[in-house]
């Protein structure tokens, strides 16, 4: 998984941070984002898209990531954001703050996905964005590790709070469940308003 980190360091870079995010497709909770930058040539076989590991094996991978990465760094938008900007400004914007918080700063940035923010002319960093980057490149994998893992974490928080919408077992996805509790009790502060369902 790390043929496009060879190709970029083989140009020179050193600091390769990839980039994903985790809940895009939610009715509630926010749009988390992780960075990471692994030492070069640093193979870690745990971790792979972190859709194909079960919680545990990306619990595991996520703590061998942590002890390696160069650097690393999780943000988020909250639910609010989500609804002022739209989820997909909101996802790239959760990825720009997690590049901007890593110390040391990468020097290129691999992006899950096809979009980026190319309003950003001033941005520090070359980028190029990798179709299914997260079964692709190692740093992408790790990034979709921790923002899953985060996310995860943040939701089953919210659950106690709110525990009649399944956010232990959904984190805040569509399912039947959810939308029948939605139905029940209506939207918490946590759901995303500007999605159809909750509109209507």
């Amino acid at each position: 998984m790390l043929e496009c980190e060879r190709r970029l360091w083989a140009d020179g870079y050193e600091r390769i941070a990839g980039l994903d995010e985790a809940g895009r497709g939610c009715l509630a909770g926010p749009v988390v984002a992780a960075a990471v930058v692994m030492p070069p040539e640093t193979e870690l076989p745990i971790i792979q898209d972190s859709k194909a590991l079960t919680e545990a094996e990306r619990l595991d991978a996520r703590e061998q990531i942590e002890e390696t990465a160069i650097t690393h760094a999780i943000a988020r938008c909250s639910p609010e954001e989500i609804d002022e900007i739209n989820i997909l400004q909101a996802a790239l914007k959760a990825m720009r703050r997690a590049a901007t918080d890593c110390q040391p700063p990468p020097d290129f940035l691999l992006i899950d996905g096809n979009q980026w923010d190319r309003t950003l002319t001033d941005a520090p960093w070359p980028y190029e964005t990798v179709v299914q980057g997260d079964a692709t490149s190692q740093s992408i994998a790790a990034a979709s590790i921790l923002a899953k893992t985060e996310r995860d974490a943040s939701m089953r928080e919210l659950h106690e709070e709110h525990p009649g919408y399944g956010w232990d077992t959904n984190v805040g996805y569509p399912t039947q469940q959810h939308y029948e509790a939605i139905a029940e009790h209506g939207a918490t502060p946590h759901h995303r308003q500007s999605f159809t369902l909750l509109r209507e």
